[in-house]
C-alpha cells in the first residue's frame, strides 16, 4: 500500500517528523493541495501566495534531489484525497498538526471523518512546542522546552520514485502590489537565519523598536517559520549554539539581544497555544464580558482611512502604507497599529485583523488572533496599552526618516512639526490638500478610550477573568522565567503577557 505524505504549513525536507515516518513505507507520495476556497478567504492574500508559490518550488527541488516528486493537486482537500484514494489505493495519510485560522481547523475536521469512512490511518505528528489537547497551562513550558530540546531530524538519504502528474495551478489571489515582499523557500530561510546570528542581530535588542533599524535588526525569519520552510526548533538550536559562542565575551550587546530573540521564540509558541486551545478566539471575544464593548459593525470612513494611511496622523500613516509595500513591519509598530484603530478609532479588532492578516506576509493565525485581542483590551487579564502615535513617531523615528519616506506630500513640513503638521504655521498649504486634516483628536480620543474600556473591567465577572488566566496565561516565576512543572499558586498577569509581540521576530 501506499502513505499519502501531506505537506501543509512544513515545506522542507530537513527537520520534518511527518517526512522521515513516512518514508520508512514502501510507496509515498508527496502531496500539497493548493486549495481555492482557502485563497479566497478574507485574511488570504497575493503576497501570501506568491511566497507559497516560492516555497513550493523550492521544496519540488529538494524533493527531486530525494528522488521524488511533489504532486501538486488544485481543488477541495476531501476531493482530492478521494481521488487519490481510487487512483492509489493508500492506507496511511501523514501530516503535520496544524493550527491555521477556523477554515483550516473545519478543513480537517471533514478530513478526519472521510478518512474514517475510508479506514483510512491519518497520523498527525506535532512540529512546534504547540500541544494538542491541553487542559491548562500548568506545565506547559516544560512541554515546550523539552520538544525543542530535542534532535533535529535529518532529511532521508532518498525516497521511492513518485510520478504521479501534478495539476495546474492558476493564480488564485487578487494582484497584490507589493514591491519588498520578502522571497519564499528555505534556502533564503537559512540565509536570513546565518545573516542574523552572525551580523544583523547583534543590535537586535536595542533596533527592533525603529521602523528603520529593525527592518534589518530583526530576524526577518516570520514568514518562513509561518509556512515551516524553517522549524522553529532550527533556530533556537542554532540560537543557543551562538549563545554558547559569544559567552564570557566582550560586552558588545550580542548576548543580550539573542537572549531577547530567544524569548520572542519561546512567546511565539506560547500565543499559538492560545488559538489551538480555544480556536473560538479568532471570531469571538477572548474574555467573553468584551462582546458588543465596540461596534461589529465599522465607521467605514475611520477604518478606509487606517488602511490607506490617510488618518493625517503621520507616523500611523507611514506604517500603514510601509505594510502595504513591504509585507512586513516592526513589533512595536505592529502593537501601535492595532493599539490605535481600536483605542483611539474605537474599531473592532475583527475588521482591523483581517486587514493586517491579508497584508503581512508572514501572517500566522494563532499568533496574530491572540495579538489582535491583546493589544485591543478583549483578553481580560492583560493591561491596556494605548499608544500615543505622536510620541512614537517622536521617540522611534526622532530624524523623520522612516515618516517623510512613506508620506513624501510632507516633504516642506519642518522636523519640529512633522509628527503634529497641524502646529505648523503653513499647514494650509498642505492639509487637507496633499495631506488629510487629522481624523480625530488623539488626546481626546485616548481619554475616552482610556475612560471606556476601564469602566468595562471594573464590572466584569471575575470567574470568567479566572477562566483565561487557567487556560491561556504564561506561568513564570519570580525571575520572569518559564515555570517547567507547576504553575505559581494564584497565577497572575505578568508585564511580558502585555508588552511583548511576537509577529515579527
Amino acid at each position: 500500500m501506499t502513505t499519502i505524505l501531506w505537506f501543509k504549513r512544513d515545506l522542507r525536507i530537513h527537520d520534518n517528523p511527518a517526512l522521515a515516518l513516512a518514508a520508512r513505507d514502501e510507496k509515498v507520495v508527496p502531496l500539497y493541495i493548493v486549495e481555492p476556497d482557502y485563497w479566497a478567504l478574507t485574511d488570504t492574500s497575493g503576497r501570501q501566495f506568491a511566497f507559497l508559490r516560492e516555497s513550493l518550488a523550492d521544496l519540488q527541488t529538494a524533493l527531486r534531489g530525494l528522488g521524488s516528486n511533489l504532486v501538486l493537486r488544485l481543488g477541495d482537500a476531501v476531493t482530492v484525497l478521494e481521488d487519490l484514494y481510487q487512483t492509489v489505493k493508500f492506507d496511511h495519510l501523514v501530516s503535520h498538526e496544524e493550527t491555521g485560522n477556523a477554515w483550516t481547523f473545519e478543513r480537517d475536521k471533514r478530513v478526519a471523518a472521510w478518512a474514517r469512512a475510508q479506514g483510512v490511518r491519518w497520523t498527525e505528528l506535532p512540529q512546534s512546542g504547540v500541544v494538542r489537547r491541553l487542559q491548562g497551562r500548568d506545565g506547559w513550558a516544560g512541554q515546550r522546552n523539552a520538544f525543542i530540546a530535542r534532535a533535529q531530524i535529518m532529511a532521508p538519504k532518498a525516497l521511492p520514485p513518485c510520478d504521479l502528474p501534478s495539476d495546474p495551478v492558476p493564480t488564485l489571489c487578487e494582484p497584490d502590489v507589493c514591491s519588498r515582499r520578502q522571497p519564499g523557500g528555505r534556502d533564503h530561510a537559512l540565509s536570513l537565519l546565518g545573516g542574523f546570528l552572525t551580523d544583523r542581530g547583534q543590535t537586535y535588542r536595542s533596533a527592533m523598536s525603529s521602523p528603520l533599524e529593525g527592518a534589518a535588526a530583526c530576524s526577518r525569519l516570520s514568514p518562513h517559520l509561518a509556512l515551516g520552510t524553517i522549524t522553529i526548533r532550527e533556530v533556537v538550536q542554532a540560537t543557543a549554539a551562538r549563545q554558547r559562542e559569544v559567552k564570557g565575551g566582550p560586552r558588545d550587546g550580542w548576548a543580550g539581544s539573542l537572549k531577547s530573540f530567544q524569548s520572542r521564540l519561546a512567546w511565539r509558541d506560547h500565543f499559538m497555544q492560545k488559538l489551538e486551545d480555544e480556536p473560538a478566539l479568532e471570531h469571538r471575544c477572548l474574555h467573553r464580558a468584551y462582546e458588543g464593548m465596540r461596534p461589529l459593525e465599522p465607521d467605514q470612513s475611520r477604518l478606509s482611512a487606517w488602511e490607506k494611511g490617510e488618518t493625517g496622523l503621520p507616523f500611523l500613516d507611514a506604517c500603514m502604507r510601509s505594510l502595504r509595500a513591504t509585507g512586513w513591519l516592526n513589533f512595536r509598530m505592529r502593537a501601535m497599529v492595532v493599539s490605535v484603530a481600536s483605542y483611539h478609532l474605537w474599531l473592532d479588532w475583527r475588521s482591523t485583523g483581517k486587514h493586517l492578516a491579508r497584508m503581512f506576509t508572514d501572517y500566522e493565525p494563532g499568533i496574530h488572533w491572540s495579538q489582535m485581542q491583546m493589544q485591543s483590551g478583549t483578553t481580560g487579564i492583560n493591561t491596556p496599552r494605548i499608544y500615543n502615535p505622536i510620541k512614537q513617531g517622536s521617540d522611534q523615528d526622532p530624524t523623520g526618516a522612516f515618516t517623510r519616506h512613506w508620506l513624501p506630500e510632507l516633504t516642506d513640513v519642518p522636523d519640529k512639526h512633522l509628527q503634529t503638521p497641524w502646529t505648523w504655521d503653513g499647514a494650509g498649504r498642505v492639509l487637507g490638500k496633499a495631506y488629510p486634516e487629522p481624523i480625530i483628536d488623539v488626546g481626546e480620543a485616548a481619554r475616552t478610550a482610556r475612560d471606556r474600556i476601564f469602566s468595562m473591567r471594573r464590572s466584569v465577572d471575575r470567574s470568567e477573568t479566572q477562566r483565561v488566566i487557567h487556560k491561556h496565561a504564561s506561568r513564570k516565576d519570580s525571575a520572569g522565567h518559564f515555570v517547567n512543572d507547576r504553575a505559581p499558586r494564584k497565577p497572575r498577569r505578568t508585564k511580558s503577557d502585555s508588552a511583548q509581540l511576537t509577529l515579527d521576530l
